[in-house]
C-alpha cells in the first residue's frame, strides 16, 4: 500500500475515534443533565403550618396525604403553634400523621411559641418531636364548659321555654342548674375522652400508659421541662428540625422547602373568626376540646 494511502487510513481511523468519543461525551453530558435537576427536585422537605385553635382538620390532613404520596417529598415537617382544639379533628390529624409515619415517609413535628393539649396530640404521632426551651406544651387533658345564665335571664324576665323528646337532651343547657345525674354523665365522657388522650400519646411516644398518666393531670410544661419528662425528643427551632430531617432523609445541599398556604375566602374568614371567639364556643353548643388558655375561656 502507498505511503500515502497508508497516512489517509490512518486519519480516517483517528477522525472515525475522535467523534465516538465526542458522541460519549455529548451522552454522558445529557444524562448528567437530566439526573442533576431529577435529584434536586427530589430534595425536598414539605412544611405544614397548624396554626390556631384546631377546629377542623380537613385542609391538614390533605396536605399531609398529598405529601406523603408526593416522591419529590422526602420527609414532612408539622410547625405546629396552637394551644389546641376539638377533639375529633385533632384525633382525625393525629390519624393521618402516623399513617404517614407509618408507611415510611419521615415526619418530624417542631413546636413554636405553642402546642398544647391537641397541638401536643398531633405532635406526638410524628417520629420526633422538636420543641424550643420556652415553648409551652403538654395541658394533657380535656374540658368541656358551659355557661349558665339562669340568674341573669331571671333578672331581665326572659323565661324560655324547652320542649323536648329525650331525658338529657337539653343536658347543660345555659336556663338551668345542671342535675347531679348530668354532671356525672358529663364526667364520664370526658374521662372516655382524656383517656383515649393518654392511651394516643403512649402509642405515639413509645412510653407507658402509667407513665403517660402521671402526668395528664392538664398542667403545662416548658419545652425543657417536656423534654425531661420525654415528651419532646430534641431541644431546638425550626431549622434544626429541618437540618435534622435533611440528614435523616440523605439529602445533601440542602433542601428545597414546599411550604403551601390555605387560600381562605371572606366567609371562611369570618366563620374561623367566630367559632375561635371564646365567648361563642362557651355559649352555644357544648363540644368537648383539647384545649389550654390562660383565662380558662375555650
Amino acid at each position: 500500500m502507498p505511503e500515502s494511502e497508508k497516512k489517509n487510513s490512518s486519519f480516517v481511523r483517528r477522525l472515525f475515534f475522535l467523534v465516538l468519543i465526542l458522541f460519549a461525551l455529548i451522552g454522558i453530558l445529557s444524562l448528567a443533565s437530566e439526573w442533576i435537576p431529577e435529584q434536586r427536585a427530589q430534595n425536598r422537605i414539605g412544611v405544614i403550618d397548624v396554626t390556631g385553635i384546631i377546629s377542623g382538620s380537613q385542609h391538614i390532613v390533605n396536605q399531609v396525604k398529598k405529601f406523603r404520596q408526593d416522591k419529590r417529598i422526602r420527609g414532612i415537617v408539622l410547625r405546629i403553634d396552637s394551644p389546641g382544639g376539638s377533639v375529633g379533628p385533632s384525633q382525625e390529624i393525629y390519624d393521618e400523621v402516623l399513617k404517614t409515619r407509618e408507611s415510611g415517609k419521615t415526619i418530624y413535628a417542631s413546636m413554636g411559641a405553642m402546642a398544647a393539649s391537641g397541638g401536643y396530640y398531633i405532635a406526638s404521632a410524628a417520629e420526633k418531636i422538636f420543641a424550643n426551651p420556652g415553648t409551652l406544651t403538654g395541658s394533657i387533658g380535656v374540658i368541656m364548659a358551659f355557661t349558665n345564665a339562669k340568674g341573669l335571664m331571671e333578672k331581665i324576665g326572659l323565661q324560655p321555654k324547652i320542649i323536648k323528646a329525650g331525658k338529657y337532651k337539653d343536658i347543660g343547657s345555659p336556663a338551668r342548674d345542671m342535675t347531679k345525674k348530668e354532671r356525672n354523665l358529663l364526667q364520664s365522657v370526658v374521662d372516655d375522652v382524656h383517656q383515649q388522650f393518654i392511651e394516643a400519646i403512649a402509642s405515639g411516644r413509645g412510653i407507658s400508659i402509667e407513665e403517660v398518666t402521671t402526668i395528664a393531670d392538664g398542667r403545662i410544661f416548658t419545652g425543657r421541662q417536656a423534654h425531661a419528662l420525654n415528651l419532646v425528643d430534641e431541644l431546638g427551632g425550626l431549622q434544626a428540625t429541618i437540618d435534622q430531617l435533611s440528614d435523616k432523609v440523605g439529602i445533601i445541599g440542602g433542601p428545597k422547602i414546599v411550604n403551601e398556604k390555605p387560600r381562605l375566602g371572606f366567609l371562611d374568614w369570618v366563620l374561623k373568626a367566630t367559632i375561635n371567639q371564646p365567648f361563642m364556643n362557651q355559649a352555644s353548643i357544648p363540644s368537648l376540646q383539647y384545649t389550654w388558655s390562660l383565662n380558662g375561656w375555650q
